[in-house]
């Protein structure tokens, strides 16, 4: 007789829960690093404070990126083209499409965000260790950093 499989572990993450990164004005709470999933999937949550833009426009080689608008008005920008997502949108962003985001309202912009598979989780790490020594998030230095996990910035839109 064989012994039954292992159950996996179930994460559960409460309203308070998770990995909190801040990165000035924007908040990422990590709500799925990976670790339940295998790696195949990451999941987080960014508060973006009214009128506050997000990264430079960039484009992944390596993974799919989700973003279902939770509260608030997001504001796409995809090339050359902008598109308002409001509460219950949802945007999928597959790899090699340029990208950003920003609040352009007046109240916080709550996108739940997810990284297929979860490369992308580390990023969010990385920038809070720039901060932390001390160094500012400039364009320059958010750039270093997305190229450690197959991201560029994207200028060209042809």
């Amino acid at each position: 007789m064989s012994e039954p499989e292992a159950v996996n572990d179930v994460s559960v993450v409460g309203p308070d829960g998770g990995e909190l990164i801040v990165l000035g004005a924007a908040r990422m709470r990590i709500l799925e690093d990976g670790g339940t999933t295998a790696h195949r999937l990451g999941v987080g949550e960014i508060t973006l404070p009214p009128h506050a833009s997000g990264p430079p426009q960039h484009r992944h080689a390596e993974h799919d990126e989700g973003f279902y608008v939770v509260s608030g008005t997001a504001r796409f920008v995809v090339g050359d083209t902008s598109h308002d997502a409001p509460a219950g949108s949802f945007v999928m962003v597959p790899p090699g499409a340029p990208h950003t985001f920003a609040n352009p309202g007046d109240e916080p912009l709550v996108l739940l965000n997810t990284f297929t598979p979860d490369l992308y989780v580390q990023y969010f790490r990385d920038l809070r260790a720039v901060i932390e020594a001390g160094r500012e998030l400039t364009p320059e230095a958010t750039a270093e950093v997305m190229s450690r996990y197959a991201t560029v910035p994207a200028t060209d839109f042809s």
